[in-house]
């Protein structure tokens, strides 16, 4: 088997200068059993290029754990030969990636305009944050809180009705490049705050006596480089000094636990927590906007995808948060509300128990500002599209995630601290 192996990486130096067609490229799903079967995970991941989709990375595999990972077309052969020596239960999630790329763009919903049950792009975002301001002037106002390390404004909208000592709830979307579905829900919230105030008692509340910060894109430089290059990258842009691997992970850049359990100090890393905490200019503009308004931010929420889970502190360590009872109870309700739709079955609890240790992260770190209420929901689905979850699902994974945020967002305002 091992020769194979040494077969399969000298084969492999040319698959960096590839153009980015997708064609052939295949998804594996595998379940490794012992040591020995993560260790030929991770020799596979040194010899070739292996993008890990679940868990993030191959030094978070653990036996019994299951592992989605991408390889390129030439190499599908040959390490589907290899799971089969090896032994390793596995199945081919997706068998073509480009033709399920292709695929996304199901929705019945054809326009060159911003639609809420598309994918938009980022200028087509931008416009929206002014529309969307624009029209509604007595409850959404836009703001700048920074700009992209490629000098791209992050635009921030501000919803609810004015009134005198506000507590607010902010929410973030998009910080991973490739998670798609995210910035949707962003939009969504937004068009269903609008649309909703005045009509839905709950909302109305909601909006009445709270405001909301909603960031619909934090990673804006990798989300256009979805758009135009390569539709599975994940993190920054931004230049690394000494290395030519680009860009960082910014929900590994944050001053929580910095770059230790779970996060990679290689630039080449798809988990590179950066070369220092907040590192990157959009973790930066986000910290610092949370920073200046700790005073009134009683709840984060950042949304990624996908898993179908509603993750709380801590992910940098297995210690639970001091309030961790109403955090898992929170949590609990908030699934079930979740599953009250389309029956979507979610997994809550802390991060590094609930799934793997990942240091860094934006949920932990707010948390440790003394937000005492901050959730990580990674939405649909559970693997069957991953990344490249169909339009046509855009709307029942919206509307199913409002419910769950409605109820946090209550939740909240019920237990003003």
């Amino acid at each position: 088997m091992w020769a194979l192996l040494v077969l399969i990486g000298a084969a492999s130096v040319s698959a960096h200068l590839q153009d980015l067609s997708f064609d052939g490229q295949k998804v594996f799903r595998v379940l490794p059993q012992n040591d020995e079967q993560v260790e030929i995970l991770n020799f596979l991941a040194s010899i070739m290029e292996v993008d890990f989709w679940q868990p993030d990375s191959v030094t978070l595999v653990r036996p019994k754990m299951q592992v989605d990972f991408r390889v390129e077309a030439e190499k599908t052969f040959e390490v589907e030969d290899l799971l089969k020596e090896s032994g390793m239960e596995y199945q081919v999630l997706i068998d073509n990636l480009q033709a399920a790329m292709d695929a996304q763009f199901d929705s019945k919903t054809r326009t060159a305009s911003h639609s809420y049950e598309k994918y938009n792009n980022w200028d087509t975002i931008a416009a929206w944050t002014a529309d969307i301001a624009a029209q509604n002037p007595d409850l959404v106002s836009r703001s700048v809180i920074g700009k992209t390390y490629e000098g791209r404004p992050m635009y921030l909208l501000k919803m609810g009705k004015s009134g005198p000592n506000k507590k607010a709830i902010f929410m973030d979307c998009g910080f991973h490049a490739r998670e798609w579905i995210s910035p949707a829900f962003c939009q969504w919230f937004v068009k269903e705050a609008v649309e909703t105030y005045g009509k839905d008692t709950v909302m109305t509340t909601l909006l009445n006596k709270l405001d909301f910060y909603v960031l619909p894109v934090v990673n804006i430089d990798g989300y256009v480089y979805t758009w135009t290059n390569d539709r599975m990258w994940r993190k920054t842009r931004s230049k690394n000094a000494g290395s030519i691997c680009i860009g960082t992970d910014p929900n590994r850049n944050m001053d929580a636990g910095w770059c230790t359990l779970g996060a990679s100090n290689s630039p080449c890393s798809s988990t590179y927590c950066g070369s220092a905490p907040e590192s990157e200019k959009e973790t930066k503009a986000l910290a610092d906007f949370i920073r200046e308004h700790l005073s009134t931010i009683k709840a984060y929420l950042t949304i990624h995808s996908y898993s179908q889970l509603l993750l709380f502190p801590y992910s940098y360590t297995y210690d639970l948060p001091s309030n961790y009872e109403e955090l898992n109870s929170i949590a609990r309700a908030a699934s079930k509300k979740l599953a009250s739709l389309h029956n979507t079955k979610y997994t809550y609890g802390p991060g590094a128990k609930t799934i793997y240790p990942a240091a860094g992260g934006s949920d932990d770190w707010a948390y440790d500002q003394g937000i005492k209420y901050a959730f990580t929901f990674e939405l649909r689905d559970t693997g069957r599209y991953g990344f490249l979850l169909p339009e046509s699902q855009i709307k029942p994974t919206c509307e199913e995630t409002l419910l769950a945020v409605k109820y946090i967002a209550n939740y909240v305002l019920e237990h003003i601290y």
